[in-house]
């Protein structure tokens, strides 16, 4: 695979809108757009090499959750690793929301041909954008999640999809992917869902994963099931 080209523009941190951020825009750009969501405790950069691996010519747009963290950032509050400040949810949430829609009109964005692309609390971040703000997010990839809402609505998600791969010894996340497969298909989204033989991190299985799951441009025919596939072996 050939490496994509970007302008040196690209290491520039921008802070012109809600969220500081960083736009990599490739020089043989195909129009498609991936919103990238990092994990907790890191920043914006820990997700450009997998982007850049999954969608050499699509512009990224890499965002830094605003919450302090160890010597990073995340999302939202958190009470417990799998228990979350739900006023912070929803506060971070309609702020990405409307980061997203001024970063699509301040850089020429097509939001109908973007990606929400996120790992663990950059996840969850999306799958509550998914429910609290539908219309932003048609097509989403979720790595190591699980639902953070103590009350989700019944939004009516068709029309869009939804990848979530979960990692088989993924021992704080992983029993919660089962129940954001069903949420998600039963508000109507296209839900596929994989499991990788890996814990908490992500990999180069994600990524073949990943690419596949882009590269498919029409729809299924079917729904999937509200059940996990295991991952094919390469």
């Amino acid at each position: 695979m050939s490496v994509p080209e970007y302008s040196d523009k690209n290491s520039i941190l921008r802070e012109d809108l809600r969220f500081p951020y960083r736009l990599l825009r490739p020089a043989n750009a195909s129009g498609e757009c991936l919103f990238v969501l990092h994990g907790s405790g890191v920043d914006e950069t820990t997700m450009l090499p997998l982007a850049m691996q999954i969608a050499p010519r699509s512009v990224i747009v890499a965002a830094r959750g605003r919450i302090p963290q160890e010597d990073g950032f995340r999302w939202f509050e958190r009470i417990t690793p799998t228990s979350f400040e739900q006023a912070s949810i929803h506060a971070e949430t309609a702020a990405y929301a409307q980061f997203a829609m001024e970063a699509v009109r301040e850089h020429g964005l097509n939001l109908q041909r973007s990606t929400f692309l996120g790992y663990s609390n950059g996840a969850n971040v999306v799958s509550s954008l998914m429910l609290l703000h539908p219309g932003v997010v048609r097509q989403a990839a979720l790595l190591r999640a699980m639902p953070v809402l103590d009350t989700s609505p019944m939004t009516d998600l068709d029309g869009s999809r939804v990848l979530i791969v979960a990692g088989a010894a993924d021992q704080t996340y992983g029993p919660f992917a089962p129940a954001l497969v069903t949420l998600f298909s039963q508000r109507g989204a296209e839900v596929d869902a994989r499991i990788v033989a890996s814990g908490h991190e992500f990999g180069d299985a994600d990524a073949a994963i990943m690419r596949q799951w882009l590269a498919e441009s029409a729809p299924v025919a079917r729904r999937a099931s509200p059940s996990i596939a295991q991952a094919p072996k390469r």
